[in-house]
């Protein structure tokens, strides 16, 4: 029996469009029938955009049809996360109040996307000011992982990972400042990758102000896959320049050869005194033991470290987010965020403007640090939490237990503060959850990342697309 086209990758609708094997309709409205079929049980996909996508799919038919120039991803389903524009839709990042924040036109990744070809069926769910790790709001409620009814799918991102996982969409935009691309992806396991700063143009042209410096240094834009391949595909359709975004960089997307070097992170110092749980230790062996199968020389060669890096995401974005985002969380939070939010602010108490222009300062000490190692051994294998998926809630447990989260997450942490690649591809499952690991690599080189998730892949095999279990 054929699979549906819901169960295809991006790739492969993608081509089979081009070809006109199928048409966009087709493709949009199997990905609509599995959205009907799933989606009241995840909550996923929080706005239901059915008639918009079926008539851009007429369009894109009619683009065939005549014989028109097509984009790398014309006819392909996608869905966009609910903290970026999208003209006509509001732009509500999960809040209550922003509900009539409505766009007048598009960020530069919907854009983007947009024409390259890719239809909008909805719009994913996000964490109220998309700002904790897992995804429940008091506008549109919690997404559940379809691996498990109690189980985090992860956050921000975790609408865009729950859909992909659940095969209503082959591609999901994501954006990730602490980890909201690959957290999600870990989750609910598929793959998601966080690219560069400066790769990936971003814009919102409802924002009121300019975000503060190290939101804007550290928050990017990506994609959310059921494979390397997709990701890479809807990587570089994001990746067009945009003038709106002064940060963008006209870098290539494949760089030239490189050694096939990786170092695997296992020591405790890397990841800020945290304890790898026994199944993300055998995930990182068995990663480790595929890419020597596949070429890669695994190095006994350790890293500059997991810890410092993470301390800065806090010394850096704290003072900022006191002043640019708590007064309006005070103001339009639900429980949840404000929770959440009081908990890291317990543990980060407010510092002198000197410490926080040093940190701003050492930052360069790091990258500079971590680019030196990565000229020397271009792959880094780490895990993206040293725990497994969480339970619901475990963010708003108590103020020592999200200390101890963001000790288990330094490895994720620190990437955004360093502005590299860093891509979480699946390994397996244990115990009815998916587990994985991270791949970084050096800035502008997310094609050594995406090579390397292929290697990992071709292994592992994918993990979704899933039924959710219950």
């Amino acid at each position: 029996m054929t699979d549906p086209i819901w169960r295809w990758s991006a790739t492969r609708i993608a081509a089979a469009v081009r070809s006109r094997d199928i048409s966009a309709r087709e493709a949009v409205q199997s990905c609509l029938e599995r959205m009907a079929a799933v989606n009241a049980k995840l909550n996923a996909v929080t706005v239901d955009l059915s008639e918009v996508a079926l008539e851009a799919a007429r369009r894109a038919d009619r683009a065939v049809a005549a014989g028109e120039a097509l984009g790398p991803l014309h006819g392909v389903p996608v869905t966009i996360k609910e903290n970026v524009d999208q003209e006509g839709c509001a732009t509500t990042n999960g809040v209550v109040g922003f509900q009539n924040v409505i766009a007048g036109s598009d960020s530069p990744i919907v854009a983007n996307w947009k024409r390259a070809g890719a239809i909008i069926i909805g719009r994913t769910n996000t964490p109220a000011f998309s700002f904790r790790l897992d995804t429940v709001n008091d506008l549109r409620g919690r997404t559940l992982n379809p691996w498990s009814r109690t189980h985090t799918p992860g956050g921000s991102s975790g609408g865009a990972a729950s859909c992909v996982a659940a095969g209503i969409t082959p591609l999901a935009h994501g954006n990730d400042i602490a980890g909201s691309v690959r957290f999600p992806a870990y989750a609910c396991g598929i793959v998601g990758i966080r690219p560069s700063f400066g790769r990936v143009p971003a814009y919102n042209p409802t924002q009121a102000a300019e975000r503060s410096l190290s939101s804007q240094i550290m928050s990017v834009q990506g994609p959310l896959a059921r494979t390397a391949a997709d990701a890479k595909l809807g990587l570089a359709a994001m990746a067009t320049r945009d003038t709106r975004d002064p940060w963008w960089t006209p870098a290539p997307l494949e760089g030239p050869p490189l050694p096939k070097r990786v170092a695997v992170v296992t020591a405790a110092d890397d990841l800020a005194g945290a304890r790898l749980h026994p199944s993300v230790a055998a995930a990182l062996v068995s990663a480790a033991k595929w890419l020597e199968d596949a070429g890669y020389e695994v190095v006994d060669d350790r890293t500059p470290g997991f810890s410092r890096a993470k301390e800065l995401w806090f010394e850096m974005q704290m003072p900022e987010f006191r002043q640019f985002m708590l007064p309006m969380i005070e103001k339009e939070g639900d429980a949840g965020i404000r929770t959440a939010v009081r908990f890291m602010l317990h543990n980060h108490p407010a510092p002198d403007a000197t410490r926080y222009m040093r940190a701003l300062a050492e930052r360069a000490h790091w990258v500079r640090d971590w680019t030196l190692f990565l000229d020397r051994v271009p792959l880094v294998l780490a895990p993206i939490s040293s725990e497994p998926a969480y339970e619901q809630g475990f963010d708003v447990e108590s103020a020592a237990r999200t200390a101890a989260l963001w000790c288990e997450c330094a490895t994720m942490m620190a990437v955004p503060v360093l502005g590299l690649p860093g891509i979480a591809v699946p390994t397996g499952s244990l115990d009815g959850l998916p587990m994985g690991v991270q791949i970084i690599g050096p800035r502008f080189r997310e094609d050594l990342c995406l090579a390397a998730a292929e290697a990992i892949e071709a292994r592992a095999g994918t993990l979704t697309p899933i039924d959710p279990a219950w």
